[in-house]
């Protein structure tokens, strides 16, 4: 199966596109494609997003009583200085390499998780099959949060989860750091992963839809409690 056809059949042929990926796992190609998404998504959004968090930071007298006026002064003032040139580095260079060590923990979460009800499959299929399937949130998902932002001048009110439901709630609110995890386009990625679980470990679709969600659920606790934990310095 070519670049094109893995690449188009993740959203069209997720069975048919997974089954190839285990037979042949490939992925370098994919890899490269969702890591110039998350880079250039990176650069458009982050002007956007220092700007809020700046805003939220000079609100929040907790952190300017805990780090003193004069210090807190200087911090939000870096926060809304012009980037520099280590500062684009890093917008550049960080979602990628979040991304990458995210994937690269997942795929070994997923392994140890599948050893327990199967013995084939190797990593090598599973983070195959895990690439192939963040093409939805590479390309997908944040092409559509990408307009929003444009469209609303703003990074946190843009949301693909739960949290359309409720236009008014508090961004930095817990109920809405939680309904934020239930995201279309990662419920959309655990699905097709599915695909190629099963392929990978030859299981059941309905085992491996367990599997792959579970691995979900546990990320979505994870970001929760790093999201809560960072909330916790401005409330």
């Amino acid at each position: 199966m070519s670049f094109f056809e893995r690449l188009t059949g993740v959203f069209s042929r997720p069975k048919q596109t997974f089954a190839a990926v285990a037979e042949k796992p490939v992925w370098v190609d994919v890899l490269v494609v969702i890591l110039i998404a998350l880079a250039a998504y990176a650069v458009v959004i982050t002007p956007y997003m220092q700007h809020e968090q700046a805003q939220m930071i000079r609100e929040s007298a907790k952190l300017k009583e805990r780090m003193g006026e004069a210090r807190f002064n200087e911090y939000v003032q870096g926060l809304e200085a012009p980037p520099t040139a280590w500062g684009v580095i890093r917008t550049v260079g960080g979602a990628p390499v979040m991304f990458l060590i995210a994937i690269l923990i997942q795929g070994l979460l997923l392994m140890a998780l599948g050893r327990l009800g199967s013995t084939q499959g190797s990593f090598r299929q599973v983070f195959a099959a895990l690439v192939h399937a963040n093409v939805i949130h590479a390309l997908a998902g944040n092409g559509v949060r990408l307009v929003l932002t444009l469209v609303r001048k703003s990074v946190m009110q843009v949301s693909t989860g739960l949290p359309l439901l409720f236009p008014k709630m508090d961004v930095t609110s817990t109920p809405y750091i939680v309904l934020s995890q239930v995201d279309l386009f990662q419920l959309w990625v655990f699905g097709v992963l599915a695909f190629g679980l099963a392929a990978a470990f030859k299981i059941s679709l309905k085992k491996a839809l367990v599997l792959s969600y579970t691995v979900w659920f546990l990320k979505a606790v994870l970001n929760i409690g790093l999201a809560l934990f960072g909330m916790s310095f401005l409330r």
